[in-house]
């Protein structure tokens, strides 16, 4: 059997691991909640002991805990982040609404190593939580570790995403392809202009995605229990993001209403509904990639994405657009994601949003996700296809809708007989057209130049 020692809380005594760093609140949580196996993410997790760091700091300035005490905390913080820290987290996602198991887990590892490098006992409650609920800890968590992942991950990966793409839009700027509208055969378009409307959204994603850092940088550090502060310094929140900025880099503020920021997750799914629209947007370009690759020989067959590795088990020689349907995948997720993330919100009973646990990992995995897979789509399919150009001018010679250019000159109902009788009888359109108009070959080969057709205007 594994060794055991015993602690106490303020229910009784109970068995815990010999080795752990956490004591009794924290294996109470364990017992009390074997559902998932899946932990907080360790991107919460880190930003939870940022957090007890700065109140440390903040308490100590304030002569809350001594000073050498408030160092003590540090130090031990420091030293977590340094290792393999999640080993010491083992607490359930789906645990109790406010994540106090996971807040007072965080409070036990930190009292333990604190109190060897202080030489004396540092309390898990008295000194660790000094100034602080799990109610105002949790919620500024989910938004410090959001931030810190926004700032850190999410945003340079669709900034990479963006670059790669304009990048290879200028690459692809002499093909020409037919467009297509409702799937079916339309105008033609210039490749790039197809990657830059990409770029585009993503562009937009990531304006969407910046327009909302300053709220999710505002925390509900300092309402304590319910929002009024109770147990706080007066100035402990403004030291303790003081504190944090100084550590992150980023600029975090107290909430002008603490009371909002406890009751409700607004912020969370705000950002979250972002995260949604950039799955959507992720959805759209690997589902055009595929479309374009689709093939090689029955399909579109207008790019040729890298290929990665074997496509079947039982098929020689196929190969998949596994990056684009990796892609869809996650997005797929980030909008169920969203989904979870409003219900969640939902449960702001009160003075308290109890569904804390399931914000901060639905709203991390998207962030994590999001940043991975842009970062794929950029490198290993956006940057590395090739345009089949034989396929493009051969598939263009033959789009009657090409038509559409001569409009303004025959009229709408003579080019539609024009293209019907192009459709039916397999042939190009400028063939069909010198028959069936009293317009010269070169006239109408400048006129349906698919080149020309890309620039618009008559």
């Amino acid at each position: 059997m594994a060794k055991t020692r015993i602690e106490k809380d303020s229910m009784g005594e109970l068995a815990v691991p010999a080795d752990a760093l956490y004591a009794a609140q924290t294996q109470r949580a364990v017992d009390n909640f074997p559902i998932s196996g899946q932990r907080m993410p360790s991107a919460f997790i880190r930003a939870l002991l940022l957090a007890k760091q700065a109140a440390a700091t903040a308490n100590g300035a304030l002569e809350q805990i001594p000073r050498d005490m408030a160092e003590a905390i540090s130090q031990a913080v420091d030293k977590l982040l340094q290792e393999d820290f999640m080993q010491h987290f083992p607490v359930d996602v789906f645990q109790t609404g406010s994540g106090t198991s996971t807040n007072m887990n965080a409070n036990e590892v930190l009292a333990t190593l604190a109190s060897r490098l202080y030489g004396d006992t540092i309390d898990a409650n008295d000194h660790i939580n000094c100034g602080q609920s799990s109610n105002d800890t949790i919620p500024s968590c989910i938004h410090i570790s959001a931030s810190l992942q926004i700032s850190d991950q999410l945003l340079p990966a669709l900034e990479h995403l963006v670059n790669v793409t304009r990048n290879k839009a200028q690459q692809v700027d002499n093909c020409v392809k037919t467009g297509r509208t409702h799937l079916m055969d339309a105008m033609p378009v210039r490749l790039s202009q197809s990657l830059n409307a990409w770029a585009d959204q993503i562009a937009h994603n990531i304006t969407r995605i910046q327009s909302l850092q300053a709220s999710v940088q505002s925390l509900a550090q300092g309402g304590t229990a319910v929002g009024t502060g109770i147990n706080a310094h007066p100035q402990f929140a403004l030291h303790f993001a003081e504190a944090l900025s100084h550590k992150t880099g980023l600029t975090f503020t107290q909430s002008e209403n603490v009371f909002t920021q406890i009751g409700s997750q607004d912020t969370a799914v705000a950002l979250s509904g972002q995260l949604k629209t950039t799955a959507v947007s992720l959805m759209k370009i690997s589902n055009d990639l595929r479309w374009m690759n689709s093939g090689p020989l029955a399909g579109l067959g207008e790019i040729e994405l890298q290929a990665l590795q074997p496509g079947s088990s039982i098929m020689p020689g196929k190969v998949n657009p596994v990056i684009p349907e990796a892609a869809a995948m996650v997005a797929a997720q980030v909008i169920g994601n969203d989904s979870t993330i409003a219900i969640a919100g939902q449960s702001g009973n009160f003075e308290l949003n109890v569904m804390l646990p399931l914000v901060a990992n639905s709203l991390l995995e998207s962030i994590e996700l999001l940043s991975n897979v842009s970062r794929l789509l950029a490198d290993k399919a956006i940057a590395t296809f090739t345009v089949q150009e034989e396929r493009l001018v051969a598939a263009l010679a033959r789009n009657p809708i090409l038509v559409t250019a001569l409009n303004p000159i025959i009229g709408y109902a003579k080019a539609a007989d024009i293209a019907k009788t192009a459709y039916r009888e397999g042939r190009p359109i400028i063939d069909v057209a010198t028959e069936h108009t009293d317009m010269s070959r070169e006239a109408l080969e400048r006129l349906l130049d698919p080149d020309k057709l890309t620039h618009g205007g008559l």
